[in-house]
């Protein structure tokens, strides 16, 4: 009776086992026919009519001193479907360590020792690519540029008045901040040797010969000035010389160097606070040049070459010649300010974005009655992509390679930005897109943002927080970093004009995609 017993519990054990191994399998059937064969779920999609419109902007934050920025805008730029733009550039000068116009082994009872100034110019190394990226030797091409280079804009170098402060003088505990339109002090004519110096960027500014001189100007050699990107590389980097005044630069800081003007970086900067690059003009071209670069050669600076002859004392005996150069970087702390025609834009059938100061778009994707209706749908949101088109007729010689959407509170007075989900969670795979889609005639098309995760963490109801969205000329700094903050810098001069929402527009009206599925 007892092995009757025990054969009975495995027989009921190995047929319990049998009918879990079934339904197990039968179970995992169903899962796999469900996403095979969709046959417990249809896969949609829609179309919902959002609206957008214009938002210009006013003023914008363009100082380092909260976030590193390396980029800065200079030159002019008009054209007559945006605003036109003056860009320049405020900067502090880096000090270079132990400055003597003289070295300690030329100064004795027995010489003399007159110093020449050569010559002394602002240095603006241009942003350019390779025409044939497989080839290190083929000819540079201008890297961004904005407008016409061979129509010239006035620049103006002046010694700025205004101590660039990193904390707020109102509240010391807080760092400052410096906006587009900040009005800086001016000491004094410009230090160019030429006002109103007509710049023109040119590929073929690729080298300046220095004549070294002695006193009398009795030529005793010649520094030929070339800059390259790399110490292997055999082609110059094009640059902008703009002379400066060579007297008033050896009253300013030769004559000072072992002052105490010149003691400290702090000294030095309350000492000679910056320079003014100005840019003014009726039109020309704007640069983005880059002021942290790991070679030092190629960012702006202010360059000094002199010459240093020592006599022997009491005669017109040369002993020798000593030719010097020093490099003041145009370092510290930085603004960019943007002279921009605020202009009105009609409320029409198109979104004007352009760059740096100039306007953005404003998006509403529904309303909360819209929202309801897409939550009590109960649906599983595959993909959300959000798409403007290009206006070709408008002017397109100057468009952006990427647009970005952000998200705003809408405050009047303190407006909190913040990140689009999407910008995080999916930023290994290109976070919300935005960039610029060409037709089969390589016309510019149109920009598609993709905002699924967003869309679909309000329509699952993990958030009702369901603002105004922001789109903008895409900068490298909008990218997140360590939080869902977006901090709203721009130097990123380019413009475009989108169609919006309304139905005259057709089937090029911006439009939110949604792809869903639901159980049938």
């Amino acid at each position: 009776m007892k092995n009757i017993v025990k054969k009975s519990v495995y027989i009921v054990a190995a047929i319990y086992f049998c009918f879990a191994v079934v339904s197990c399998e039968s179970d995992f059937t169903d899962i796999d026919t469900n996403v095979i064969t969709n046959t417990k779920f249809n896969t949609n999609e829609i179309t919902l009519d959002i609206t957008a419109s214009n938002s210009p902007l006013e003023v914008l934050q363009t100082d380092n001193i909260s976030r590193q920025i390396n980029q800065y805008l200079l030159g002019v730029y008009a054209s007559s479907d945006y605003e036109k733009i003056e860009a320049s550039i405020v900067s502090q000068l880096n000090l270079e360590a132990n400055l003597q116009v003289v070295d300690d082994a030329d100064i004795s009872d027995t010489t003399t020792v007159l110093t020449k100034i050569d010559t002394v110019f602002l240095k603006l190394p241009y942003p350019v690519a390779l025409e044939d990226v497989s080839d290190a030797t083929s000819d540079f091409e201008f890297d961004g540029i904005v407008g016409n280079p061979a129509t010239p804009y006035t620049l103006n170098v002046y010694r700025s008045n205004t101590f660039l402060n990193n904390f707020n003088p109102s509240d010391p505990t807080k760092l400052n901040s410096y906006n587009s339109k900040d009005d800086f002090e001016k000491v004094g004519s410009p230090l160019n040797v030429q006002t109103d110096y007509p710049l023109s960027p040119s590929l073929n500014d690729t080298m300046f010969v220095v004549k070294r001189r002695m006193i009398d100007n009795t030529v005793v050699g010649m520094d030929t000035i070339k800059i390259f990107s790399s110490a292997a590389s055999t082609n110059p980097i094009p640059f902008a010389r703009i002379p400066l005044d060579e007297d008033l630069i050896e009253q300013l800081f030769l004559d000072k160097y072992e002052d105490a003007e010149f003691s400290s970086q702090d000294a030095f900067n309350d000492y000679f606070r910056g320079v003014i690059l100005e840019a003014t003009g009726t039109d020309g071209s704007l640069i983005t040049y880059n002021f942290d670069t790991a070679i030092t050669d190629l960012s702006p600076s202010i360059e000094v070459y002199y010459t240093n002859t020592v006599y022997t004392a009491g005669t017109t005996d040369t002993i020798k010649t000593v030719r010097k150069n020093n490099t003041f970087l145009l370092s510290g702390y930085r603004v960019n300010t943007f002279d921009m025609q605020d202009r009105t834009y009609p409320d029409n059938n198109e979104i004007k974005i352009q760059g740096a100061a100039g306007s953005e778009g404003e998006v509403t994707l529904f309303d909360e009655t819209v929202l309801s209706t897409l939550r009590s749908n109960n649906w599983l949101i595959n993909d959300a992509s959000l798409t403007f088109y290009i206006n070709q007729s408008a002017d397109t010689a100057s468009v952006p390679e990427r647009l970005y959407l952000y998200k705003t509170d809408g405050d009047a007075t303190s407006p909190v930005f913040s990140q689009i989900e999407d910008a995080v969670s999916e930023a290994a795979f290109g976070g919300i897109d935005g960039n610029l889609v060409r037709d089969s005639d390589g016309k510019v098309e149109k920009y598609t943002f993709k905002i699924t995760d967003y869309l679909s963490d309000l329509v699952i109801g993990l958030t009702d927080y369901n603002p105004t969205l922001k789109i903008k000329a895409f900068n490298t700094s909008d990218i997140p970093t360590t939080d869902t903050i977006f901090r709203n810098f721009s130097w990123n001069p380019r413009a475009v004009t989108l169609l919006n929402n309304d139905p005259v527009n057709g089937d090029k009206k911006a439009v939110l995609k949604i792809s869903y599925s639901e159980k049938k």
